[in-house]
């Protein structure tokens, strides 16, 4: 078992984040074509009884329940339309002729579907029997005006959005996008398309970390890679404190490696924690600057995803409102032997599939190194292995959690 001491735990350090998050409080109002991604500032409520009117839920007949009792031939008096109600006279002994969506017209008892109706020329009559009120969708029935239909803190998708606009609302208040700014440390680092020098390495962290940030709808402040300067390091904490609502750095937060980072986060704000028992991602570090919160990911790719993913995001959806930042598992068994240490939490990367018995299965998608990105664009989910649990036999049940759409899920 490997040495945890001192390690929080993924559940507390996720509490303790969210308890001290407070949302923004700054609003704006929206068309609905430009509020895709963004969370509601306050409930909307319905301005309008859907539907607005009684009308016909199939293409038929509207009736008279005493018309239709006899079971003789009946007249049809005229034809109603989505659009085009009927408004003529409607004479007893007579039935209209109705499409579905139609207004009912006024004393319509019930509407008989045409599949129950056998026609003639002397009109129509029925096969079956009718009930009051039978294929008659009646106004108010699915939302009535005034009614909640949208709370606060609800993210607006293509599911919610035109839910709106069948309302007649035009626009909607949300809340503003969170400013996150965002840079590398390390000398190691050179930006993709210039040459690497002896031990150096692409900046592949903060390109992704951009990538997931526009994705969660935020505004991005690109401060680049910083060097393992005390002065250029605070320059940058100053900068990004003064422009953005979350400051998110890359690297400089492992033992063993320069603690600038530390030592500047004690010097210009607090370290709310700084190692969790995750794997991957063991450094990473949660506290307050003078105007944003900060959040320093570990170097190594995977981890810098893993620790994003888990903490960062959630974060982001509490700061920007979003009431919902639970992130639903599914317990599956496992189709290959995973690997595992007890210890930490570990989040491995597989692919979750349809097994030969047609029940879904998880296989792990090879070596889990913390450098190895590849495991993303491979797998779709995450297997989520307890903190004591050791080694995984094909077979054993175990908890899966989807990528979403930031890795393409």
């Amino acid at each position: 078992m490997e040495p945890t001491a001192g390690l929080m735990s993924l559940e507390t350090a996720l509490e303790e984040m969210l308890s001290r998050i407070v949302p923004l409080s700054e609003t704006q109002t929206l068309p609905l074509l430009k509020s895709l991604g963004r969370v509601t500032a306050r409930a909307v409520t319905s301005p309008l009884d859907v539907p607005g009117f009684d009308n016909a839920a199939m293409d038929g007949y509207a009736v008279r329940l005493a018309d239709v009792a006899s079971g003789e031939w009946l007249p049809v008096a005229g034809k109603a339309f989505a659009g085009q109600p009927f408004s003529g006279e409607w004479p007893a002994g007579t039935v209209i002729r109705i499409m579905t969506g139609a207004p009912v017209p006024p004393g319509s008892e019930a509407v008989i579907m045409q599949e129950e109706a056998q026609t003639s020329d002397a009109g129509v009559r029925f096969t079956a029997d009718v009930r009051a009120g039978q294929h008659i969708r009646r106004r108010g029935e699915d939302i009535r005006q005034g009614a909640v239909v949208m709370e606060a803190g609800q993210k607006l998708s293509a599911a919610e959005l035109p839910l709106l606009a069948s309302l007649g609302i035009p626009e909607v208040e949300v809340v503003r996008k969170p400013r996150v700014a965002i840079f590398s440390t390390g000398d190691e680092l050179q930006l993709p398309g210039q040459p690497l020098a002896e031990g150096q390495i692409y900046d592949t962290n903060r390109l992704a970390v951009h990538l997931m940030l526009e994705a969660l709808g935020c505004d991005v402040v690109n401060l680049g890679i910083i060097r393992d300067d005390p002065d250029a390091l605070r320059a940058a904490f100053l900068e990004a404190d003064r422009e953005a609502d979350l400051v998110l750095s890359s690297g400089g937060v492992s033992v063993g490696e320069a603690d600038y980072t530390k030592t500047l986060l004690e010097e210009l704000g607090e370290i709310g924690f700084w190692k969790l028992a995750i794997k991957p991602g063991k450094p990473f570090a949660f506290g307050r600057l003078a105007n944003s919160w900060f959040c320093g990911l570990p170097g190594n790719p995977v981890s810098a995803a893993v620790t994003f993913y888990q903490l960062v995001r959630p974060l982001i959806a509490r700061l920007s409102g979003q009431q919902d930042v639970a992130t639903p598992r599914l317990r599956v068994r496992a189709a290959t032997r995973l690997k595992k240490s007890p210890g930490r939490l570990d989040f491995q990367r597989g692919v979750l599939r349809t097994g030969a018995d047609g029940l879904p299965e998880v296989v792990s998608t090879g070596h889990q190194g913390s450098h190895i990105f590849s495991s993303f664009s491979q797998g779709n989910c995450f297997i989520v292995l307890e903190r004591e649990r050791g080694n995984v036999e094909p077979g054993e049940w175990v908890e899966v959690e989807l990528f979403n759409h930031l890795f393409g899920g």
